[in-house]
């Protein structure tokens, strides 16, 4: 499916903001389906008219499976500014995830080494350093509850593979969907209930705030969290 205005979030000169559907990928896999970055590429050459195509630039990556905010750099020199605001953590990153088990504790601090297997594209996070562990950290909150499934907004410190679906699974609450690190049963539509609902940064040229939100997907079952508002 093709890229149109109403996928957009923000977009100015220099950086371009898509609500990313669960199940594209960002950027080109082994499957060989059409990654987001070129669908994107052929929405600004089209929107521009430019033949012999436009730059683009991928920023951060989302999972196939989750939807919500992605920001791509529509100029090298944004490319640039972005990748450091990300590596320097000047960027807060708000996701919100369905569970179906209460969280013992209704907000805390997570603090894991996670290790990746690359061939089995699966992460196993540990309580302590292991060798070749990546720290991984993130604070959550229980912020909404609707027919047994529980709303939790999750902001993670750090951008590791698989953060917060292996950091939720391991107190007990693995995302609704979320077969691969606990939940009982996938789902048929290739996704999981993690949306990233919303980015804050300072604009790397105009030095001004932004703050791109996301809607929910239109599922049937998202729905029902549209209400809940981003907590600080």
């Amino acid at each position: 499916m093709s890229i149109t205005e109403a996928d957009i979030l923000y977009e100015d000169n220099h950086l371009i903001a898509v609500n990313k559907r669960a199940g594209d990928i960002v950027q080109v896999d082994e499957t060989g389906d059409e990654p987001l970055d070129e669908k994107v590429k052929k929405f600004l050459a089209a929107k521009y008219n430019k033949p012999n195509g436009a730059f683009l630039g991928v920023i951060h990556r989302l999972d196939r499976p989750v939807s919500g905010v992605i920001l791509f750099a529509k100029t090298s020199k944004a490319l640039e500014r972005m990748n450091a605001v990300f590596k320097n953590r000047e960027v807060r990153k708000t996701y919100f995830a369905v569970v179906r088990n209460k969280p013992a504790r209704l907000e805390g601090n997570l603090v894991h080494y996670l290790i990746k297997n690359p061939q089995k594209n699966l992460v196993a996070a540990y309580n302590k350093e292991v060798p070749d562990s990546q720290r991984s950290e993130l604070d959550y909150k229980l912020i909404g509850e609707v027919g047994g499934f529980y709303l939790l907004q999750v902001n993670p410190l750090t951008g590791r593979s698989h953060q917060i679906r292996v950091q939720l699974s391991t107190m007990n609450c693995p995302i609704v969907g979320d077969n691969k690190y606990g939940y009982p049963r996938g789902s048929r539509k290739g996704s999981i209930c993690l949306h990233a609902r919303q980015l804050e940064f300072i604009h790397p040229v105009q030095k001004e705030p932004v703050k791109i939100f996301a809607k929910l997907p239109v599922d049937g079952f998202w729905e029902r969290f549209e209400g809940f508002e981003v907590r600080k």
